[in-house]
């Protein structure tokens, strides 16, 4: 049977194990959520949450945020291989419904796990990608 506990060993939990990720590391984000990732060397993944006072005002959004990516990240982190995650929240997250957080956590584990194996390339964007921008450049 699985462990689906988030014990202390599942956490980032100095300053050291936060700055090691901080240097190259494989990025995810969407509209609400920014995941840094990079690989170690135990046999299970582990999370760190940055929520800024800066992007969600009230304490008690903050903490219903970090209870509700924790909760998701415990639920899903059999489907992990074995790295060290980083989440940070960008303006807006705070007026998320429970549910919508959710989803949009799911992926991003899903697509962080994906950029985080060795060897992983980007897929190249399309070619009318870089005309668009600077289309959007001249128009300025």
């Amino acid at each position: 049977m699985e462990d689906f506990r988030f014990g202390r060993e599942l956490r980032l939990l100095t300053p050291s194990h936060y700055s090691r990720i901080f240097n190259e590391p494989a990025r995810a984000a969407n509209q609400h959520f920014t995941l840094l990732a990079k690989r170690n060397d135990l046999d299970h993944p582990r999370l760190g949450l940055t929520i800024a006072k800066k992007r969600v005002k009230k304490a008690v959004q903050r903490n219903r945020i970090k209870r509700l990516a924790r909760e998701n990240f415990r639920l899903n982190r059999h489907k992990l291989d074995n790295i060290d995650i980083v989440l940070m929240v960008k303006n807006g997250v705070d007026e998320l419904s429970n549910e919508e957080l959710h989803k949009q956590l799911t992926k991003l584990w899903r697509k962080i796990n994906e950029r985080s194996q060795p060897g992983y390339k980007p897929k190249p964007r399309p070619n009318n990608w870089q005309k668009n921008k600077n289309a959007k450049k001249a128009s300025n």
